[in-house]
């Protein structure tokens, strides 16, 4: 297994409009569950060029849905670095799974997806995070930041130096809206 500091770095993400106020927060993931992180653990998820956060963003999907990019200032001390993909020189066989269809597995088929048994295992190993390929960007690599096992010495922080991202939820009230059209 390859691990080791990842940093000074930059990566990328596109927030959701309503909730672009919250850059830093995995609860989203904590929600419904992604890739390297089971409901009801945070984490957040990343990409090393804005390329491949549009194309995470996108889903497979046609047209983007509103969003915001933002950039991410990353310093952590302790990654598992899967980037270049399943090698069983370096891996452990169970590592060859990383990239199984974990939404059919967990919503369909209802069992814990591998990926997020590896999760589990690096959690309790204490990496603060996890590089891997993209799946939908095929040159593109993104990173899970596993909130929890963040230390003093790890740093992530949302490149944000005028302020303009939304400091809360009130341009959302309703009360206000109009109905788009023109």
């Amino acid at each position: 297994m390859l691990r080791g500091r990842l940093g000074p770095a930059n990566f990328y993400r596109y927030l959701t409009p309503k909730w672009a106020y919250l850059p830093l927060s995995g609860a989203g993931a904590a929600n419904v569950g992604g890739r390297f992180n089971r409901p009801g653990v945070e984490a957040l998820y990343l990409s090393k060029s804005p390329g491949t956060a549009l194309a995470e963003c996108m889903q497979g999907s046609s047209l983007p849905r509103p969003a915001t990019l933002a950039a991410y200032e990353i310093d952590l001390l302790d990654v598992i670095d899967l980037s270049g993909g399943f090698d069983a020189g370096v891996w452990a066989s169970q590592w060859a799974s990383w990239n199984c269809d974990w939404r059919w597995i967990a919503r369909v088929e209802r069992r814990s997806p591998p990926s997020w048994q590896l999760a589990d295992e690096a959690i309790r190993s204490g990496a603060a995070g996890a590089l891997f390929p993209s799946t939908y960007d095929e040159t593109g690599t993104n990173l899970v930041i596993f909130s929890a096992n963040l230390t003093d010495a790890d740093r992530v922080s949302v490149h944000d130096p005028d302020g303009m991202l939304p400091r809360d939820q009130r341009s959302w009230d309703t009360s206000n809206s109009h109905s788009g059209s023109l």
